[in-house]
């Protein structure tokens, strides 16, 4: 059985100390006696004792002299006087080093019991307010730390908004030179000459998706958030991408399916709505191949309205699955394809889904395509 409390007798007066065992060790308390000041000292040099009876006069010395060692091994240590001579002023002394309580001899069971469960019961409340107080100070340093992720992010946020819109002119003009020169408006090309162009031309074209995709990620992070959300009619949203993507997959073979709700409506914001959906469709043909299929659904369940973006492309290996959304995180298969891409896509649509109160989900297995679900929630009816 667990002990009540560890206590320390501290009592030259073997009637005491035998008596104070025979009271307190049936009622479940480990009590260790000693006689005098040099015992004490060693003894306290061990294990804490939650609770001390400490004799005024001893033979080599006073036991108030051991209250300093006490506090100090352990300031939530509670000591109870004992004494024979109880004064106003032994009191006061007492009571500035850290005493709890007087116990004047002779006294009852009784009487002993009651003070060592009021002083347990001090400690076991000083512990306690020691404990809530480390729990504050660790819960002010979380906030703390919190609000200077977040200050970090906005300044990161913003720089990259910064670098992103001043690299989108230089490398908008270098793309419509590098067309302008494959198309032979500037002279004739040789072969060479114009696969060069067409390489470069490409990488010129990555690099623009990406300052594009900087851009919205840092809008998402930094713009959206301020603008108040208003209720969106999901159709007016969903044509326009359908209508970009269509001309795109036209252009590789593969064919976009659309079964819209026209009058549905969700609480967002216009850009953030196109931004989530502009990512999941144009993802879901721009992974599958020639001949295959991307399937847009839009339905309602309960209080909510589900957008399913299916596709018939390259699929996403499990093991990835629980990481599209990180910042630059492509899946394996998608980095080894010849398919370039930015890994920023997801994490535009997870901060505006965010926003927005609603949530993703994702199916994907390699080579069997890939379901991504978007949930929203459904705008009440005007007449609710």
């Amino acid at each position: 059985m667990d002990s009540a409390g560890r206590l320390l007798v501290i009592d030259d007066e073997p009637g005491i100390r035998e008596g104070c065992r025979r009271v307190l060790t049936p009622a479940g308390y480990q009590v260790e006696m000693v006689a005098n000041l040099v015992e004490a000292r060693l003894r306290l040099m061990g294990e804490p004792f939650d609770l001390v009876l400490l004799d005024v006069m001893l033979p080599d010395g006073r036991g108030i002299e051991l209250l300093e060692d006490i506090r100090r091994r352990d300031p939530d240590t509670v000591v109870a006087i004992i004494t024979g001579y109880a004064t106003v002023e032994l009191a006061v002394e007492a009571i500035q080093q850290g005493a709890y309580d007087f116990l004047s001899k002779p006294f009852t069971g009784d009487v002993l019991l009651l003070t060592v469960r009021r002083g347990l019961e001090r400690r076991r409340l000083s512990i306690e307010a020691r404990r809530l107080q480390e729990v504050e100070r660790q819960a002010a340093e979380l906030q703390q730390a919190s609000e200077e992720l977040e200050r970090l992010d906005r300044f990161k946020s913003a720089f990259m908004l910064t670098v992103a819109h001043e690299l989108r002119s230089p490398v908008s003009a270098a793309q419509s030179l590098l067309r302008t020169l494959l198309h032979g408006i500037a002279g004739e090309l040789n072969d060479t000459q114009r696969d060069l162009l067409r390489r470069m031309e490409a990488r010129n074209s990555e690099l623009l998706d990406l300052v594009n995709d900087l851009l919205a990620l840092a809008a998402s992070k930094t713009y959206e958030p301020d603008r108040e959300l208003s209720l969106v009619r999901l159709g007016q949203v969903l044509e326009p991408v359908i209508a970009r993507a269509r001309d795109e997959a036209q252009a590789k073979g593969v064919e976009v399916g659309f079964h819209g709700m026209d009058r549905v409506e969700v609480r967002g914001t216009p850009e953030g709505l196109a931004m989530i959906f502009g990512n999941l469709v144009g993802n879901a043909v721009k992974y599958t191949p020639a001949g295959g299929k991307v399937q847009v659904d839009v339905e309602t369940v309960g209080g909510a309205i589900r957008v399913r973006v299916a596709d018939t492309g390259i699929g996403i290996p499990q093991e990835d699955v629980d990481r599209l959304g990180e910042e630059f995180f492509r899946a394996a298969n998608a980095k080894a394809s010849a398919i370039t891409g930015t890994g920023l896509g997801l994490s535009i649509v997870r901060h505006n889904l965010s926003r927005f109160g609603g949530d993703m989900s994702v199916q994907s297995g390699v080579g069997r395509g890939t379901t991504v679900t978007v949930s929203l929630p459904l705008a009440p009816s005007p007449a609710a």
